[in-house]
């Protein structure tokens, strides 16, 4: 069976020319899919994508770091709840 794992999406901080722009990038790629001025267009348009294509997207801060991340795919973990 060959490897078709879908990759995930996040949410990034992006800084060009001292202007703070948020970027939407798939798992693994060397550029943008898009750019957006503000964190909630940026999240609104990454949120339609991994649920249409059943993805996990993960929200990181303006340090980088992971601050949330939702699962619109198969749930890895089997819990109640």
């Amino acid at each position: 069976m060959g490897s078709s794992k879908k990759r995930d999406i996040h949410v990034v901080p992006n800084t060009t020319n001292d202007q703070l722009n948020w970027s939407v990038k798939r798992e693994g790629a060397q550029r943008a899919s898009s750019v957006y001025d503000n964190k909630s267009d940026a999240l609104k348009a990454a949120r339609e994508t991994a649920i249409k294509q059943g993805l996990e997207l993960f929200e990181h801060g303006k340090n980088g770091r992971i601050q949330s991340r939702n699962s619109f795919g198969n749930d890895p973990r089997k819990s109640r709840g």
